[in-house]
């Protein structure tokens, strides 16, 4: 196992490479990726434990959830340990290279961009195919602001579980500590639901993504506000939108960047959704206006970029100051 400030360089490196290159097609189409494999042990868990009572659905996803971050955890653990054989810089090289698949700077801004790019040139039926890839709500339900408020939610939440929650799950523990947050989370996302096949059986999935989120959602948020500070968007409102309605949000977690997004842009986001055909409640972030546009998805990408270079940056600075301290 490496430890900072290894862990911080390797971080440093994989957020670099990840913000220049992402994930290449090409390698995804010939290997997958991590999160891929992750997935495909889940389903196959799920098809063959998810029965029976809802006591015994609870512990076989207990069973399921430990035999996931053992898969994990024992290949991460196993390379970690051979990089290491080839000395402190090639290994450095190598581990900051593999976790660069578990950050998703780039592609996170893309599928974004990608929304604000349709309702632009397409209209609002281009804009909801678009923003039905980032989002699980029922696309026909909503109008031009609501897509937009949904594409500017999504990067705020996803912000937080798909970059800054692996990030400092990387500098505290390398390699294995970024893979077994992927692992939770895809966990999460794919059996957490409160429905009635998975409500028992992936209720520690849910539990254990909820508390491995906890340090980052609250740093996403931060980094977001300075983001403002630096863009010259509201950090004042973004600050007191956190400390006001973030405990108010269904998710534990979600509240806190996507209130910070909302105040920063002057915005209301959250509130009642629609998932498959049902009506969720959920409390408003932010006490702005409904009404968003394409201009705020773009100025929401402006402060996310800013907001991954002052985390890029506060990696670079803790590096320094790890090396600087220990002589």
């Amino acid at each position: 196992m490496v430890h900072p400030p290894d862990t911080l360089a390797i971080l440093a490196l994989a957020l670099g490479i990840e913000a220049a290159a992402g994930y290449p097609d090409a390698l995804y189409r010939a290997l997958g990726h991590p999160v891929t494999w992750i997935g495909r042990l889940i389903a196959w868990l799920d098809r063959g434990l998810n029965r029976g009572s809802e006591r015994r659905r609870r512990i076989a996803g207990c069973l399921a959830l430990a035999i996931l971050l053992a898969a994990t955890a024992l290949p991460a653990c196993v390379l970690t340990a051979l990089a290491g054989l080839a000395g402190p810089l090639p290994a450095c090289l190598l581990l900051g290279l593999l976790c660069a698949s578990l950050p998703a700077q780039r592609s996170l801004h893309d599928h974004v961009a990608a929304v604000e790019t349709a309702l632009r040139t397409g209209g609002l039926e281009a804009g909801r195919r678009a923003v039905s890839m980032i989002v699980g709500r029922d696309p026909e339900h909503l109008d031009a602001p609501a897509v937009c408020r949904a594409a500017i939610e999504s990067l705020a939440e996803n912000f937080s579980d798909g970059i800054v929650a692996p990030a400092f799950w990387i500098g505290c523990l390398g390699l294995p500590g970024g893979a077994l947050y992927k692992a939770i989370n895809t966990a999460d996302s794919m059996i957490g639901h409160r429905t009635p096949r998975h409500a028992a059986f992936g209720w520690a999935a849910a539990r254990l993504d909820d508390g491995v989120n906890l340090p980052a959602s609250r740093l996403a948020g931060l980094l977001i506000a300075g983001a403002a500070a630096l863009r010259g968007a509201d950090a004042r409102a973004a600050l007191r939108a956190m400390l006001r309605d973030a405990g108010r949000h269904r998710s534990p977690n979600a509240g806190w960047p996507e209130a910070a997004m909302a105040g920063a842009l002057g915005l209301r986001l959250a509130g009642p959704r629609v998932y498959g055909g049902t009506r969720v409640p959920d409390a408003h972030m932010g006490d702005g206006r409904a009404e968003a546009d394409a201009d705020d998805i773009a100025r929401a990408l402006a402060l996310y970029r800013t907001a991954c270079l002052i985390q890029g940056g506060l990696v670079l600075a803790l590096l320094a100051l790890w090396l600087i301290v220990a002589g």
